[in-house]
């Protein structure tokens, strides 16, 4: 975790903490393993149903609850820290711009279900929510309950008492939220909420080592999770450029393939 991560230690100190960049680091491994069995299908290699099989459905939740976590996890040491909002700003706004990058590539591959809210969008409102409600302490914890529940408690008011909004919060305007009826068609999905609560547990688990377990963040990772510790400290720059090395590299190969 470095200053350049708006959820890093703030003040000119360069601190990293290895055992949430290494987590980091995991998820992102998972991460790119999924999106190549996702690849493999796409171009017929291997023809999987990622949208409906619950074994991948599950496999994209715990990824990006991983992800999410170790999220909350940067909130709390910034918070601690006091990180300043110049510094959140300017790591705030390359996520922004990568995330208008992946709209726009996606749109030139998936023009039907591009990405228009998925897990970098989601990612730069749910960390100025985060850094908003930094204060909020041990209330973390029942308002990320609250956050993860409320896409079920939406879908049942707008399934009977609310019917008639359901149609508006279905749309591409409002269905950002999370509160919806019906999925949208999309190639990445992350809304508001329920995802916003996984920040804020991970956020509230923070909060607590650092008051409680502050060695937790101090110790180092055995020197085989190195290499997890390096990704995690440069896990933007991966996720830009891991799929479309993998999707460049399956388009040469059925080149070979098939001249």
């Amino acid at each position: 975790m470095t200053l350049a991560d708006p959820g890093a230690p703030g003040r000119g100190l360069a601190v990293r903490y290895e055992r949430v960049d290494a987590l980091r680091g995991l998820a992102m491994v998972w991460m790119a393993v999924f999106h190549f069995c996702f690849d493999l299908s796409h171009f017929g290699y291997w023809p999987q149903d990622f949208r409906a099989d619950p074994f991948w459905t599950m496999q994209r939740t715990l990824i990006v609850s991983l992800f999410l976590l170790c999220a909350g996890l940067g909130q709390a040491v910034a918070w601690q820290r006091a990180l300043a909002w110049p510094r959140f700003w300017r790591r705030w706004g390359q996520i922004v711009g990568c995330a208008l990058l992946v709209t726009a590539s996606s749109y030139w591959m998936f023009p039907r279900s591009f990405i228009y809210f998925g897990v970098l969008h989601g990612m730069a409102l749910m960390l100025l929510a985060a850094r908003l409600t930094g204060g909020w302490g041990r209330w973390l914890w029942p308002a990320g309950l609250l956050a993860i529940a409320s896409p079920w408690l939406a879908e049942w008011a707008l399934n009977s008492p609310l019917a008639g909004l359901a149609e508006a919060f279905n749309g591409r305007a409002l269905n950002w939220l999370g509160w919806v009826t019906r999925k949208p068609f999309t190639e990445d999905y992350v809304p508001l909420f329920p995802w916003l609560g996984v920040m804020w547990w991970g956020m509230g688990c923070g909060q607590w080592l650092l008051a409680h377990r502050a060695s937790w963040f101090a110790s180092s990772v055995p020197r085989g999770a190195a290499p997890l510790v390096a990704l995690g400290r440069y896990s933007l720059s991966f996720y830009m450029l891991h799929q479309p090395a993998m999707i460049g590299a399956l388009m040469v190969f059925g080149w070979l393939a098939h001249p």
